[in-house]
């Protein structure tokens, strides 16, 4: 990777030059390197710069429609680190000082690193840096949705998946970093291990969808889960109120013949008009109304959860725990494949 330039080696030279404890932009206390180096370094340090093809090294890695995730190795980081601040020592006398200087300065790069991502409203976190992971998402979602929401937990929230607190909960694990890498790749930092993950389409505007599911003979079924019109809650078919879509009771959705993701209006209206325990319709009289309609057809965001299963642990917690092994070998065994092709 190729850091260094002519306006680089300026500002870590003169900093350098200067022995003298210098107050950082954003700090309350005096630091030894300024603020506009500590934040190109913590940048460094949330991997803004380095190539995609040192983060992944083999497209095969990071298939379309795959997540990976994994931990990042300090030692790594901190190799990055120290190879940009050798651009600012020109002899061993400079060197023999920047080593005894570091100590301090990767504690303020610690700092640092807490405010590259600030969150509007949030207390800022301080202290030493401790174990970031993360993940790389290649999704259509990615491009089609890029103002993905992503939230990770260090425990369960108390009420439901639904629920949204704010990133200065004692729950929320804080999100150092989240950028598209590629209109389709997204990269997420994490400072700690997360127990739960939420990424969730954008709560923007008003959304309306169906449910789809296959069914018998290679069909696939629309429905939405019912509400009650006067209520918005959900119902099941006698009326009486669920706590989650999934138990409501399904309506079917009528879609037109020969034109695919086309909703047949009429016959979804009258299937609405026809459904019970929703309050929508009392009779043919009292046909189905344009808000009625709109009610059974809004949509939450979608929300993809990745969570440690405490019952199952095998199921999923080791999505959360990669092992250099696991990822050496199905490395080893693409490389192979690839060989064997010629």
């Amino acid at each position: 990777m190729n850091i260094s330039s002519i306006s680089t080696y300026a500002i870590l030279s003169a900093a350098l030059a200067d022995r003298a404890f210098v107050a950082g932009g954003n700090t309350e206390t005096p630091t030894i390197a300024p603020e506009n180096i500590l934040r190109f370094l913590a940048r460094l340090r949330m991997l803004e710069g380095v190539p995609f093809n040192n983060l992944v090294p083999d497209a095969d890695l990071l298939p379309n429609e795959s997540i990976r995730f994994f931990f990042l190795d300090r030692a790594w980081t901190d190799a990055l680190v120290q190879g940009a601040l050798s651009v600012g020592t020109g002899n061993t006398i400079e060197r023999a000082q920047m080593e005894r200087l570091y100590p301090k300065i990767e504690a303020e790069i610690d700092d640092a690193e807490r405010r590259y991502r600030a969150p509007g409203g949030e207390p800022l976190l301080g202290g030493t840096a401790g174990l970031v992971t993360g993940f790389v998402m290649r999704s259509a979602a990615v491009a089609g949705w890029p103002g993905l929401h992503v939230r990770a937990y260090r425990s369960e929230p108390a009420d439901n998946d639904e629920e949204i607190v704010a990133e200065s909960d004692a729950s929320r694990i804080k999100l150092l970093r989240l950028e598209r890498l590629a209109p389709s790749v997204l990269l997420a930092l994490f400072d700690g291990v997360p127990s739960v993950l939420h990424i969730e389409e954008p709560r923007q505007g008003v959304q309306y969808g169906v449910r789809m599911e296959p069914s018998a003979g290679g069909q696939w079924k629309s429905f939405v889960p019912a509400r009650n019109v006067q209520t918005a809650g959900y119902v099941n078919a006698a009326g009486n109120a669920v706590d989650t879509s999934l138990q409501a009771a399904e309506i079917p959705v009528a879609f037109r013949r020969g034109a695919a993701g086309v909703i047949d209006m009429t016959n979804t209206a009258r299937n609405f008009a026809a459904a019970t325990g929703t309050g929508m319709s009392n009779g043919p009289a009292d046909p189905v109304d344009g808000a009625e309609f709109a009610l059974q057809m809004i949509r939450f965001p979608y929300r993809q959860v990745f969570a440690q299963s405490e019952t199952s642990p095998g199921i999923q917690n080791d999505a959360f725990r990669p092992t250099a092994l696991t990822v050496s070998q199905g490395y080893t065994r693409l490389l192979d494949i690839k060989i064997a092709e010629g």
